[in-house]
């Protein structure tokens, strides 16, 4: 005996929260192995950075050569629109002049230094 209602997998669609709306500005690797490249993409905050889905691109960034292009204009709109950069952003728009503040530390410090501060 079959029961009532439809036969067929019904899917399921994932729609993400308000909070989960947030768009963050972010470095999307690129490159070979061994020859990173990033571009600054502003994508949603519930995304995975490995998906490939972006809202926008508004930079690029080559840390072997050092080179960046940056949209200064479209950063500074995405900034006002609510966008957070990540940390490493963050501190690249600093040393561009794009935002003023200070550098948030990236790398935490030792086991061995957190040790010692508590000890004393």
């Amino acid at each position: 005996m079959a029961l009532p209602g439809p036969s067929k997998a019904v899917m399921w669609v994932r729609f993400p929260s308000p909070a989960q709306k947030m768009l963050k500005i972010r470095l999307k690797r690129v490159g070979k192995k061994n020859q990173p490249a990033f571009k600054i993409v502003v994508v949603e905050n519930w995304r995975a950075a490995s998906s490939g889905k972006f809202v926008e691109e508004v930079g690029f960034y080559n840390p072997l050569t050092k080179e960046k292009v940056l949209r200064k204009k479209r950063i500074e709109y995405w900034l006002k629109c609510g966008a957070q950069p990540s940390e490493t952003v963050h501190n690249l728009l600093i040393n561009e002049g794009i935002i003023k503040g200070e550098k948030i530390p990236k790398h935490k410090s030792s086991k061995k230094e957190q040790s010692q501060n508590s000890t004393q």
